[in-house]
């Protein structure tokens, strides 16, 4: 006979127990099937050389619980205070290791219900969705939930890209390249930290791709080179034998015991050059592994077939009851905002899970109730952007909500912003986010000539770069007016005359417009 369950849930890292754990605490019908012996599997092998780019800072000089998570970008949500990854390790970048051990302990000490040794192989639907794991166990279940991130390699289509090693088995030995040519492939974290270990012990190393090297720091895209991963770019301006080739690899084939690249180079007439290398490795991400499910319930895939395609609900695009949790639902935000990241999607799960009992259970989204008045929104308002974590890590993709259709101002917390305009969520409303302005990846973050011009001035807030909070009003998804609250230096919106005052005239014009008068 097939276990049955409500919600089945493939994977047991960090997006799956997070959402295990809202499951269980809204007392749900749930299992976690997880092909290793442990949570958190993944960790015990990535990132290969076992630093991660994820910050952990346990000392803000702050009290504030919330606020501290915009710091801790590792914690999941949890009602145990123990369960704190700033409790786990003091590093700034910490240990993978650390990682597998807190992950274990939030499935144990938070009694997860995870099925551990279940590989899953198939994944088919009749009624409800059956999965079969290797040991032959059968699931069924009308929602399925898959967790697994994307776990195959993506490889570019390079004639002989087979020659290369993949970033997943290659040696991270620095010993093994001694004095040797190595060409890497790809320009993210992934391809600058197999370089910045090489450095010592390889003779040249090139780093190549097709596009610009792209800094987090400059994108506020954390997936894009972060500093921490850039010593390499020393070696190739100050001219130490190694270099980062912006180009094309046209092919890779094998002469003798070396490997020739041919190499069009961008910006230089397409000149085509056949560099020789000892070693090639290939550092070009992963992708959605779609071969387990059969073909009435494959998910379409997008972005280069990398990532399975969603709603604004994380539903596949075409198969109804299959959702995605974890890093693949950044394919809503893809290269915006940070939902392909632990500080990112522990938020989004926990939207994910709000929806699921809205759309399944009848259940209301939690809210907060308040008068139509302007001066006790702005209140509301600014106490949420001056401390909200959810907010701050998923700019522009998360929102606060304020819902004014009948009598009393509905506030809701933490609502996806697309989601809400697409669902019908509320008649008249206003979303608060906070974003980065739209050029903001244009303006040198260091040049004081013109960075934060709309420094805590509210006639120039519409132009600022830096994150800031929004206050947008629409009307059945049509956006009526918006106001941009000026940015400050130190994230600190509570200035009278430069925040609040400026809001809630805003605030109050709109609502007298579309709200007061019709209730008159």
């Amino acid at each position: 006979m097939p276990i049955t369950t409500d919600y089945l849930v493939i994977g047991a890292g960090p997006a799956g127990l997070q959402l295990a754990y809202f499951l269980d605490r809204a007392g749900r019908d749930y299992l976690v099937v997880e092909a290793g012996s442990s949570a958190g599997a993944f960790f015990e092998t990535f990132p290969r050389h076992r630093q991660l780019i994820s910050i952990n800072k346990p000392h803000t000089g702050i009290g504030d619980p919330e606020f501290n998570l915009r710091m801790d970008w590792n914690s999941l949500l949890s009602d145990d205070d123990g369960l704190l990854f700033t409790k786990y390790s003091p590093r700034y970048f910490p240990n993978a290791d650390d990682m597998v051990r807190y992950l274990g302990d939030y499935a144990t000490k938070l009694d997860l219900n995870v099925r551990y040794n279940s590989r899953a192989v198939e994944v088919s639907k009749d009624k409800n969705f059956r999965v079969v794991d290797h040991n032959g166990e059968v699931y069924e279940a009308p929602t399925l939930i898959v967790a697994t991130g994307p776990s195959k390699p993506y490889l570019p289509d390079i004639p002989g890209i087979d020659l290369a090693e993949p970033y997943t088995t290659v040696s991270v030995d620095p010993h093994d390249f001694v004095d040797q040519r190595v060409l890497i492939i790809g320009k993210g974290n992934s391809a600058f930290e197999t370089a910045d270990n090489l450095v010592e012990t390889a003779a040249v190393i090139h780093v190549a791709g097709p596009n610009s090297v792209k800094f987090a720091w400059k994108t506020h895209y954390v997936g894009h080179l972060r500093a921490v991963n850039n010593n390499f770019l020393d070696t190739y301006q100050l001219k130490s034998q190694n270099a980062i080739l912006d180009g094309n690899i046209l092919g890779i084939r094998q002469e003798g015991d070396k490997f020739i690249a041919s190499v069009t180079f961008s910006r230089a007439n397409e000149v085509v050059k056949d560099i020789p290398y000892d070693r090639v490795i290939a550092c070009t991400g992963f992708r959605f592994d779609t071969s387990i499910f059969a073909e009435n319930c494959t998910p379409e895939l997008v972005i280069k077939d990398r990532f399975p395609a969603q709603t604004s609900e994380w539903q596949s695009t075409n198969v109804p009851g299959l959702y995605f949790a974890g890093t693949v639902m950044q394919v809503r935000d893809f290269k915006k905002s940070t939902s392909g990241f632990i500080h990112g999607f522990r938020y989004t799960v926990k939207a994910l899970h709000r929806i699921l009992e809205r759309k399944n259970h009848g259940q209301s989204w939690p809210h907060v109730s308040y008068p139509i008045d302007a001066t006790a929104l702005t209140d509301a308002i600014i106490g949420r952007v001056n401390r909200s974590s959810a907010l701050w890590q998923q700019f522009g993709m998360l929102g606060d909500l304020i819902a004014v259709d009948g009598t009393d101002a509905e506030y809701f917390e933490e609502v996806p912003v697309d989601y809400a305009h697409d669902s019908g969520f509320a008649e008249n409303y206003f979303t608060i986010t906070l974003e980065y302005g739209p050029d903001h990846d244009k303006v040198d973050p260091f040049d004081i000539t013109v960075q934060r011009v709309a420094q805590d001035s509210p006639g120039q807030a519409h132009d600022a770069a830096y994150l800031h909070p929004v206050v947008r009003h629409f009307q059945r998804g049509a956006m009526l007016a918006e106001h941009h609250v000026a940015e400050n230096l130190e994230n600190d919106w509570t200035s009278e005359e430069n925040h609040r005052k400026p809001l809630t005239d805003f605030l109050a014009e709109r609502l007298s417009q579309t709200v007061l008068s019709v209730a008159k």
